[in-house]
């Protein structure tokens, strides 16, 4: 059985770094897999380069023919979509090679789509698609309210690499550094992150200090001059080592206005970084209660800073989290298991 797994880009992102572990890993006697994506800095990371399709960023047509020509060279039997745009590819390219295949979906994002025009994305999932994977229960159970099929979804945890993001135990230090590892654009809520940053500008023994780029990195700039943080908010930009940047900090902060479950959540946890988080989405799935890490179940900047405050004074307390979050995640969200899980769907598709 011939799989192509597709992706919009390789840029940085917990949707790209997913089909990045994929390609890296996936091997049976039985399946060939190829990949095709648009470009991005993700794609060093790609190892079977004599199986890669590159794609344009910018002209569907192109992508779409292209796409065509080697579903019927490669005589693929299973499209594997990263994305709804992914999803609507390979229905027109169905249609367009009038060829039988099935389609796989990983739904990873909230999208428009299913906001504004309900019933056309679920007829599309219930026509169309083969099987939907959720990145969490929580996606599972709101693709149920849309009126998609059930039998069609199942869901499949982000895995983490345990090798790569190794076990590492905080020293008590004189300053507590305070993170956020996010692109740089509304959804992820910056300016709550910068809120908070402000409250605490006033301790000496806290820094903050935000991981990531993108649109909004002049706006985020600009924020941090008005409100008097250029001394306690330091911008690192991009990432390309996200395990160094989360380790290096001891609390990790998510603010974002919608997640469905953040990879970086899970990286946090597994290398000893106690979590801070917006309680949205599938982010309860991970911290199930105060033992892993701290929920906020408002945007209330007071919630955050306590919370911060309390792990930043008990360094039992925060050594006590890093242990039990990283055997959490031991358990049940290890890169082996997402890989073993997603095999067996395209076995049993």
């Amino acid at each position: 059985m011939n799989v192509l797994l597709m992706t919009d880009k390789l840029m940085m992102g917990g949707a790209e770094s997913y089909f990045c572990k994929l390609e890296n890993q996936l091997r049976h006697p039985n399946l060939v897999f190829y990949t095709a994506a648009g470009s991005g800095e993700l794609y060093e990371q790609i190892n079977n380069k004599h199986h890669f399709i590159p794609m344009s960023r910018r002209n569907h047509l192109a992508n779409l023919l292209m796409i065509k020509r080697k579903v019927m060279k490669y005589k693929i039997d299973i499209i594997h979509a990263n994305s709804l745009r992914m999803v609507l590819y390979a229905v027109m390219v169905q249609k367009m090679a009038k060829k039988k295949f099935k389609i796989i979906y990983t739904k990873h994002n909230a999208t428009m789509i299913e906001k504004r025009f309900r019933y056309a994305f679920t007829h599309l999932l219930n026509k169309h698609v083969t099987k939907i994977i959720t990145v969490s229960k929580d996606e599972q159970k709101n693709l149920f309210q849309l009126g998609v099929q059930p039998n069609k979804i199942t869901t499949i945890y982000n895995g983490v690499d345990l090798e790569q993001f190794t076990y590492h135990q905080k020293e008590k230090n004189d300053v507590c550094k305070v993170g956020i590892l996010a692109r740089l654009s509304p959804e992820k809520n910056h300016e709550l992150f910068l809120q908070i940053s402000s409250r605490l500008k006033h301790d000496p023994k806290i820094k903050f200090y935000i991981g990531g780029d993108g649109p909004q990195y002049s706006t985020i700039r600009k924020m941090i001059d008005e409100l008097n943080l250029t001394h306690h908010v330091q911008m690192i930009g991009e990432v390309k080592n996200p395990q160094s940047f989360i380790k290096e900090m001891d609390i990790l902060v998510l603010t974002s206005h919608r997640e469905v479950f953040p990879l970086v959540i899970l990286e946090a946890m597994a290398v000893g970084t106690p979590v801070v988080a917006i309680d949205t989405g599938g982010i309860k799935e991970a911290i199930k209660s105060h033992e892993f890490g701290r929920l906020v179940s408002d945007y209330s900047v007071d919630h955050f800073c306590r919370h911060i405050a309390a792990i930043k004074e008990d360094q039992q307390l925060r050594n006590e989290i890093a242990e039990r979050a990283r055997d959490r995640v031991q358990k049940h969200f290890s890169l082996e298991k997402m890989i073993t899980s997603t095999m067996k769907e395209y076995l049993h598709v």
